[in-house]
């Protein structure tokens, strides 16, 4: 954040428009669908197609929630998980690491749940070895991976049956995208481990 402050404009400089946001407002996200831009906030629910005006969004919706098993309304915090994903080059970083380990440090797994942690690069995987993260993931019963696609795109072995709920840190939700009938729930990877955990999706903002 210090760097960041100073990154300002000129002085006297003009925009077409500004927008202020008020962070507090904001909640941890989860896709309910099948693209990234189909997501709610965890406290949020699934919307109803009475909701939507444009008819396209409409026949989205219900042939997203169709594949997903999901229903208009439900509330996203509460839906069970059989499958955590915490990989991909989008949130597989160390930071995202160190984070995800501190979640599920002297916590175990859920049952039922198989969890896999896949490191963005070899650097990071090289990196949080040297800082332990690897043996906090799999003393809470995650399996640690080397540097890889994996689950992101059913990789080899690493797919979800049909009709599986992951909890994913990946960036893609298409039908069939993580294996054939596998239903995606895109996340943080906080949000991922919490889900890891209690085996359903909560707001991790509970657990800090």
């Amino acid at each position: 954040v210090a760097r960041w402050r100073t990154l300002k404009t000129d002085e006297g400089a003009t925009f077409d428009r500004e927008l202020f946001l008020d962070a507090n407002a904001l909640h941890p996200m989860v896709t309910y669908g099948t693209n990234p831009g189909q997501g709610v906030p965890v406290t949020g629910c699934v919307p109803t197609v009475d909701e939507l005006e444009e008819p396209a969004e409409r026949r989205s919706l219900l042939s997203a929630l169709d594949y997903m098993g999901l229903r208009e309304g439900q509330p996203m915090a509460g839906q069970p998980v059989d499958i955590v994903f915490i990989g991909s080059c989008t949130n597989s970083r160390i930071e995202d690491l160190r984070e995800a380990a501190a979640i599920v440090s002297g916590k175990r797994v859920a049952d039922d749940v198989w969890a896999i942690v896949v490191p963005g690069s070899k650097e990071v995987k090289a990196q949080a070895e040297a800082e332990g993260l690897d043996r906090i993931f799999a003393e809470a019963g995650f399996e640690w991976r080397g540097a890889g696609c994996s689950m992101c795109l059913a990789m080899n072995d690493d797919k979800a049956g049909a009709g599986k709920y992951v909890a994913s840190t990946s960036n893609r939700n298409f039908q069939g995208r993580q294996g054939p009938g596998a239903r995606s729930l895109l996340m943080s990877p906080i949000m991922a481990a919490a889900a890891a955990v209690n085996g359903r999706v909560v707001d991790v903002r509970e657990m800090l």
